[in-house]
C-alpha cells in the first residue's frame, strides 16, 4: 500500500462488510434471478446447484460456471439481464438482521467502514441506498474494481487502502467460505456470518467467529477478537457466536 498512511493500533480499527448475505437479505432475490435466467436458456438448476451463487465469484466467473466459455459480448449481455431480473424483486429488501444497529454503534465510536462485494458497483450502491446505509461507509469497493474475485484477497487489499488502515487491524464480515478464505489471506480477522453447516465450513476456512447475525454482538465484543487473551476464544457473552 505504497503511498498511503496507514492507521495502526493494537484494536479494531476498521471494519469491512461483504454485502449480500451480510448487510442485505440479498440470497433469495438472487437465487430467483439466476434461475430464471438460466432457465430462459433452457437450463433447469437445482437449489444445491444455484449455492454456488452464494461463494462470493464475481458475475462473469458465475456465467462461465453455468455456461461454459460465452463470447464477451454474450456475457455482458447475460449480466444485464440478470441485473433487470434482480431489480424487478428488490423491492422491500430488508437488512440482515442486527446489522444497522452496529453500524451505527461503529459510526459513533469513530471506526471506518467499507463494502466489499463481488457484485457489480451499481448493484451495490442501489442495494444500500435502498436500505438506507449510503452515509455509512467510507467506501464501497466492488467487483467491476478487481481483477480477480475472492478468494482472491484484492478487494479486501484495496478496501483496506480505501480506509487507509492497515490489514492486520481490520475485521472482515463475511458469509461465504470464498469470502473468508479472502480475509485470512489477507491478513484480517474475520467474523462469519452463517448457520448450521454452513458456519461450520466458515470456521474450517479459517473464520475467527461466526454468528448466525449480528443481533446483540457490540464493538466491545469485536474489538475481542483482535485480544491474544483467553477471553477472545471464549463465546459471546450474550451468546451469540456459534460454537465451533
Amino acid at each position: 500500500m505504497a503511498g498511503a498512511r496507514i492507521r495502526e493500533n493494537r484494536v479494531l480499527t476498521g471494519m469491512i462488510f461483504d454485502l449480500d448475505g451480510v448487510i442485505a437479505d440479498t440470497h433469495p432475490i438472487h437465487r430467483q434471478a439466476w434461475k430464471q435466467l438460466l432457465a430462459e436458456r433452457g437450463q433447469r438448476v437445482s437449489e444445491e446447484d444455484l449455492d454456488f451463487i452464494l461463494e462470493g465469484s464475481k458475475r462473469e466467473e458465475i456465467l462461465r460456471h453455468f455456461l461454459g466459455s460465452v463470447p464477451a459480448v454474450e456475457m455482458f449481455h447475460y449480466g444485464q439481464r440478470k441485473d433487470e431480473l434482480f431489480h424487478q424483486s428488490v423491492a422491500g429488501l430488508r437488512p440482515i438482521p442486527g446489522v444497522v444497529d452496529l453500524l451505527r454503534e461503529l459510526d459513533s465510536a469513530g471506526i471506518p467502514m467499507a463494502v466489499a462485494t463481488s457484485g457489480s458497483s451499481g448493484r451495490a450502491n442501489e442495494v444500500i441506498r435502498q436500505l438506507g446505509l449510503a452515509g455509512c461507509f467510507s467506501a464501497i469497493v466492488a467487483g467491476d474494481d478487481i481483477a480477480n474475485g475472492k478468494p482472491d484477497p484484492a478487494i479486501f487489499y484495496l478496501a483496506a487502502n480505501c480506509l487507509q488502515v492497515a490489514p492486520q487491524q481490520l475485521l472482515v464480515a463475511e458469509d461465504s467460505r470464498g469470502g473468508v478464505r479472502a480475509a485470512k489471506s489477507a491478513g484480517m480477522k474475520c467474523l462469519g456470518i452463517a448457520t448450521g453447516r454452513l458456519a461450520l465450513r466458515l470456521y474450517r476456512e479459517g473464520a475467527d467467529r461466526v454468528a448466525p447475525d449480528f443481533t446483540g454482538v457490540s464493538l466491545l465484543d469485536l474489538q475481542g477478537l483482535f485480544e491474544d487473551s483467553k477471553a477472545a476464544n471464549e463465546p459471546l457473552r450474550a451468546g451469540r457466536w456459534d460454537a465451533p
